[in-house]
């Protein structure tokens, strides 16, 4: 990796018999951000207004997935163990919503999953 950028990576998360990949769709697929720049990460899906909540995790190299935070239209985020001044989360409707990471630092890499 090229020094001073972080490496964020999104993957696509979904549950066995609920979908299928092309059902969620994340961009970027990776993304190299200098230090201290703001990321946005978005996520989208095509399964219908019933599916309106949206979960983001982030595994960390050789660390478990952690839940960063659970968020649905209308309500307040709910935040993991996670600081919740380091992210922003968006979802003002049912079939989109965005994870900003903010000031991105090394700490911050790993593989980003929306469900």
């Amino acid at each position: 990796m090229v020094p001073g950028l972080v490496r964020l990576s999104v993957l696509l998360l979904w549950e066995l018999g609920v979908g299928v990949a092309s059902d969620v769709t994340q961009e970027p697929a990776v993304l190299h951000t200098p230090k201290g720049n703001n990321t946005e990460l978005k996520c989208s899906h095509t399964k219908g207004i019933s599916y309106y909540q949206m979960y983001w995790y982030l595994q960390r190299p050789g660390e478990n997935m952690q839940l960063v935070v659970f968020t649905s239209v209308g309500l307040e985020p709910e935040f993991g163990n996670f600081d919740k001044t380091k992210y922003e989360v968006v979802k003002k409707e049912a079939a989109h919503g965005s994870l900003t990471v903010k000031n991105a630092q090394a700490e911050d890499g790993g593989v980003y999953f929306c469900a």
